[in-house]
This record gives C-alpha cells, structure tokens and sequence, in this order.
C-alpha cells in the first residue's frame, strides 16, 4: 500500500510501504478520507511522535470500510466506518483496535465522517471528562472556528453551556456564532482577559496559552478548570497569582488526548456514540468541513493548516 511519508527536507512523500497486519482485537479499514490535525504539523517538524505501535505516518483520524475483521467482532467486512488513531491515517489503509471505531452517522460522507473522531474526542474528553462541564456552566473555548473549537462550540451547547470562544476574523466570527457561540472576542481588536472578566468561565479549552494565561485565569469563576492542550499562543511562560489562584480553587489540568491508553479512548468514543453520535444524522452537529482535497495535495492541505486559513476541518481524499 501507500502512505504519506515526510522527507528529508520534510517534504510530504506518497511512497510504498508495507501493508498493515492486523492482530487480535483489531480491524483493517480501507481509508477513504483522513482528517488534518495541528498535530500533524508538529509531527512534521519533529516534535510530536506517534506512540508505541503506530505507523510513523501522519493521521489521527480516517473515514473508510472494513477491509478485515477477526471472528465475533462487531464490524463486518464492507461496513462504512470512522476511526480514531495514534497515527497512520495518511494512508490507503490501516489496522486500528475494534474499540476505537465507530460506525459513520448515518447520511453523512466519508470525508463528513473522518472530521468527528479525533477533535469530537478531543473536546468530549476535555470538556465533559477533565473539565466536569454540566448544563448552565460558562465554558470558554480558545480558537471558536478551528476544526476543534467548531466541535467544542457545537458539543458545549448540546449539553446545555454557555458559549465564550475567540476568533481573529470577522467572518470567523459570523461563523461560530452561526454554530452557537455566545459571546465571541476577536483577539485581534479585544483584550481576551477583559472579556472574560465579564463572562467568568465555569471550564475553558484551551489550544493558544502563552503569555496571556496568567491574566485569563484571574478571570475564572471560583472552583474553574481551565484545561490546556496545546500551547499555539507562542511562549512557553506565563505569570501566575498563586495567591489568587489557590483562594478561588482553580484548578490548572494539562490534558492530551493521543497519550492516552486504547481503553481510555475506547470509553470516550463509547460515550460519543451513547450520547452524541445521534445529532449528526439529525443535523443538530455539523461536521464542519473547510475543504476536502485530493491526497496527492497533501502539502496544500497542510498549508491551509498552517496558515489558519480554515473554518473546520481539512480532509485528504483517499483513492
């Protein structure tokens, strides 16, 4: 088979590899589609590896059929399927625990359904597991119309939240207020802090930290959970008032969902499928797609990425 290698010069190459062994407990699925992560633009660079026993190719999620399957599995050969993964996704197929699979929701595409795994995961784990979120609490969410921030503003106010969220356009605005948003602060006209010292968040999701984090976490409402999972602010450091922090009981969780264990993921994507999985079909959740492009344009596709020029998910089209 063939999957997306990175270069010497970190160039994206769509070269031979060996076909993927499927071992007790897994399935093999023709992938179809496959969806963009930041991650994987760290991966690119060198800094974020996949975890023992994955592919070294890119793709935390992928949309496809079953192409194998062992004896008194759930999934059948032929069944149209999404997967989250630790890596391996850039490819024409891939072996994946059973447990990590879901079914595609029924009217949607392969490239509708390979947008949900990994930033619905992502968001669920945060928001309901580590943050605690329940009806009627504020919830803050860094970068509204990324492909994760459409999915944590749509998942937020299914559960009956309030919906806080940045955006650097215009645009971007109209949009995640479309999906539900709020209040919505474009960061480039407004101070984040100053606004959320109005609207004191119950949990936040946070992608950017940096500098400002400090500042925001004064703003929390007493008892808050302010979860980090990835530091696209720019510098690692920020200043804290501990005084004020420990007074108010805030509580400071640094999360990531690819180090996770296989059952922990399995659990998540169990109670996606109990609680959520229904309103895709309905239309209640969009899978928010940018744009879909062919897997031969995997260095565009990763430039979009780069350029936060998206609002959701870009997805690679494969065969």
């Amino acid at each position: 088979m063939k999957a997306i290698l990175i270069g010497d010069n970190k160039d994206l190459l769509w070269r031979d590899v060996p076909d993927p062994e499927r071992k007790k407990g897994e399935i093999v699925v023709e992938i179809r589609a496959a969806g963009l992560n930041r991650a994987d633009l760290m991966q690119r660079e060198g800094t974020y590896p996949p975890p023992p026993g994955w592919p070294e190719w890119m793709g935390l999620e992928a949309a496809g059929v079953v192409a194998d399957a062992g004896v008194g599995s759930r999934w059948k050969i032929g069944d149209k399927v999404c997967a989250l993964l630790g890596g391996g996704g850039y490819a024409e197929r891939v072996a994946v625990p059973e447990g990590m699979v879901l079914p595609v929701p029924r009217g949607l595409s392969f490239v509708e359904a390979a947008a949900i795994p990994e930033v619905f995961a992502t968001a669920y784990l945060n928001l309901s597991v580590e943050g605690g979120m329940k009806s009627g609490d504020t919830v803050f969410i860094q970068a509204g119309a990324s492909g994760l921030g459409t999915a944590a503003i749509q998942l937020a106010k299914l559960l009956g939240a309030k919906v806080v969220t940045t955006v650097g356009s215009a645009n971007k605005a109209d949009f995640v207020r479309g999906l539900g948003a709020d209040v919505v602060i474009n960061h480039n006209e407004e101070a984040v802090a100053a606004v959320l010292a109005r609207h004191p968040a119950d949990v936040a999701l946070d992608c950017v930290a940096g500098p400002d984090l400090g500042d925001c976490l004064q703003t929390m409402a007493r008892g808050g959970r302010w979860i980090v999972i990835a530091t696209l602010g720019g510098g690692p450091m920020s200043e804290l008032n501990m005084l004020d922090f420990f007074k108010r009981g805030v509580r400071l969780i640094g999360s990531t969902l690819r180090s996770r264990t296989g059952e922990t993921k399995s659990r998540i994507l169990g109670e996606l499928e109990t609680h959520v999985w229904s309103h895709f079909s309905t239309g209640a959740i969009q899978s928010v797609i940018h744009r879909a492009l062919p897997i031969a344009r995997a260095e565009e596709a990763h430039a979009i990425l780069l350029n936060r020029e998206n609002i959701g998910k870009v997805v690679l089209e494969i065969g």
